[in-house]
């Protein structure tokens, strides 16, 4: 979804009459209501002012950026307001604002308030944008504005080659996410290309699909094919083109390294075989690409089912639960009850699709249905029963409802995969008539069953290993919760994005099921704090160290506020790639201490992401938001202190 899509014409407010922070709020909620978009105006406002009471949305430089997400939103839109005289909003930088984007978001949009801040903040980073946002007179400026700018995006992204002869690329990017990295790593690869007179098109795979599609004419003009991706992208169509597969990160910290290597003529020809396929799965690069893979397909399922069992558990708290009742907290009241059997079903299918999309990862479409099957049983648990021997007598092996969890399912995923493709090398010699019925026949079927009976072995040892993890994390506390969150904290600012960050993250994730109906996981608390500190930090060094940032740095300090409060790490990036022996060492610390913090405290998260969205879903939302800004502002101190000054 487009920027342009939220913005409405009918609720923009190009003069606002107001003069303080409180009336302005009023009159930008009151357009909304008039026009329909928020149905109930004092619902809608104290979210607003909640939202302000933890820190204020005036970003800086004359912007601020109110949001809110309740049931009182009909459609997710976005209000542009302009004042001519200026307003003191209570602004980060003490200065006046003038320019406003209040951003109503329904309830269940969980990625769309997200998206919307990520792209708002890319348009508000461009050179002199907010200074001609000043200038505009009525909406129909306002649209043209944010259209110009997409259009010249468009513009690089084109099929732009100025000669027959002319250098011309093509580049896939995605993320787990689809939201920061994907669209970072497409904007360093247009900037730096167009910097070298290179064309290139660059299609997204982002959190709203496929973006700039490559058609099959740009894929035979090009000279090379650029993948920066941390999750499988469509890859038969490249057959035979010289391709560099790298991760995303790569995208936007090597940028200049991937487009020398796809101009050199010395990158490798992509064969689209299963022989290919079972080459890249062997190297490290092919794990973690199968890995995100699967990663990638379970968030929505574990985010949207974590929070929706959250809120059962908060529902219940704030209604109220009799003593002799507290066994059935999360399901007592029947709203309670409602929001958990949605979540529990969404959650439910959080082990098979990460096992299912791990298989598809490695084998393509016949790996789905074996994958899915070991997901379901390492989730259930094994259990053989009794097995006789010919030589007569049994043997009982039960695991009965011991679920091997998280591990389980990515061995499983991995095995079903594997399993497929050798399934593929074992059939390939029967006749071409007999083609058509391996995918429908042959590969469900033996697949499925020979992933199955392994999974009944790995299922034990597995769900062994899986409850003692359990175990030794319910039991956290003192010196191992302290020493657990500074570890998990800290791997979160070491690569921002990167395969430390998405293991600190994925190990955060898996913790969440056995520990929903104990309150959360101080694990995922530590994980999230220990994200949200690295862009913070990047805000804080820019404002107290003015003299060390260039304007376009600061700029994009303001923008990190937005993405640190809404955990994406991401937003640090630029900052850590283009000073890493300062930035990287000063975000770690930062992010180790508030996950120390979070684990000193003992601090549970039932929510594996939102950032300040799903605060109130800790079990000491105030501490927690306390120890977030400690880490930032440490890590903020030290970034700046020892950050050279510009010359």
């Amino acid at each position: 979804m487009k920027i342009q899509d939220l913005l409405r014409k009918d609720v923009m407010l190009l003069d606002l009459q107001a003069t303080e922070k409180n009336a302005v709020i009023e009159e930008m909620i009151q357009s909304l209501v008039d026009h329909g978009y928020v149905t109930d105006f004092e619902t809608f406002k104290e979210g607003i002012l909640a939202r302000e009471a933890l820190t204020s949305t005036g970003l800086g430089d004359g912007i601020a950026m109110p949001h809110s997400k309740t049931t009182t939103v009909k459609e997710a839109t976005v209000l542009f307001a302009k004042s001519n005289k200026g307003v003191d909003y209570e602004s980060l930088d003490g200065q006046p604002t003038d320019l406003f984007f209040m951003i109503a978001a329904p309830e269940g949009a969980n990625d769309t308030h997200l998206a919307a801040l990520a792209e708002l903040s890319q348009y508000l980073m461009k050179d002199g944008f907010a200074d001609k946002l000043r200038q505009v007179t009525s909406p129909d400026q306002v649209i043209e504005l944010f259209n110009q700018v997409a259009e010249k995006t468009q513009e690089v992204n084109a099929v732009a080659s100025a000669t027959e002869d002319g250098d011309f690329l093509v580049a896939v990017t995605a993320c787990t996410t689809g939201i920061a990295h994907t669209y970072m790593a497409q904007e360093a690869l247009q900037k730096l290309a167009a910097e070298m007179g290179v064309g290139i098109k660059v299609e997204t795979n982002g959190a709203s699909g496929v973006g700039n599609k490559l058609t099959a004419e740009d894929i035979k003009k090009a000279k090379a094919v650029i993948i920066a991706a941390d999750k499988a992208v469509e890859m038969d169509r490249f057959d035979g083109k010289p391709l560099i597969n790298r991760p995303v990160a790569d995208g936007i910290r090597k940028t200049e390294e991937l487009i020398h290597q796809a101009l050199s003529g010395q990158a490798p020809i992509y064969h689209a075989s299963h022989q290919a396929s079972a080459s890249q799965v062997s190297s490290v690069g092919g794990f973690y690409k199968h890995l995100m893979s699967g990663v990638s397909q379970m968030l929505p399922f574990v985010i949207g089912g974590g929070i929706l069992i959250a809120l059962a558990f908060l529902f219940d708290q704030f209604m109220g639960v009799p003593k002799d009742q507290l066994s059935n907290l999360g399901s007592y009241h029947e709203v309670a009850a409602l929001l958990k059997n949605i979540g529990g079903a969404a959650f439910g299918f959080m082990l098979p699709v990460l096992a299912g999309f791990v298989a598809f990862s490695i084998a393509e479409k016949p790996g789905l249905a074996p994958g899915f099957v070991a997901g379901s049983l390492a989730a259930a648990g094994a259990a053989f029963g009794k097995i006789p021997f010919a030589s007569g007598g049994e043997a009982t092996l039960s695991l009965a409802g011991v679920s091997s969890g998280f591990l389980g399912a990515l061995v499983g995923g991995f095995l079903a995969g594997y399993t497929v493709n050798f399934l593929k090398k074992a059939l390939a010699s029967l006749p071409k008539s007999l083609e058509g019925i391996k995918s429908i026949l042959l590969y469900p079927l033996l697949g499925t069953f020979l992933t199955g009976f392994l999974m009944l072995l790995v299922n034990i040892p597995m769900a062994a290993i899986n409850t003692g993890l359990n175990n030794f994390l319910e039991g956290l506390s003192g010196t191992s919760a302290v020493l657990m969150g500074l570890v998990v904290g800290g791997m979160m600012a070491i690569d921002m994005g990167g395969p430390f960050n998405k293991a600190a993250y994925i190990f955060g994730t898996g913790t969440l099921a056995a520990t929903v109906a104990s309150g959360g996981s101080v694990v995922m608390a530590s994980v999230m704090a220990g994200g949200m500190v690295p862009p913070l930090a990047v805000f804080i060094a820019t404002l107290l160290f003015k003299n060390k940032f260039t304007e376009e740095e600061r700029n994009s300090g303001l923008t990190n506020i937005v993405m640190g409060l809404s955990f994406i790490t991401e937003g640090a990036i630029p900052f850590g790639a283009a000073d890493p022996m300062r930035a990287i060492p000063s975000f770690i610390a930062g992010s180790a201490l508030a996950g120390a913090l979070v684990g000193l405290a003992e601090i549970k998260l039932m929510a594996p992401h939102g950032g300040i969205f799903v605060v109130a879903l800790t079990t000491n939302p105030l501490l927690y938001l306390v120890f977030v800004l400690v880490g930032a502002v440490v890590s903020g101190l030290l970034f700046g202190y020892l950050r050279k000054p510009l010359k």
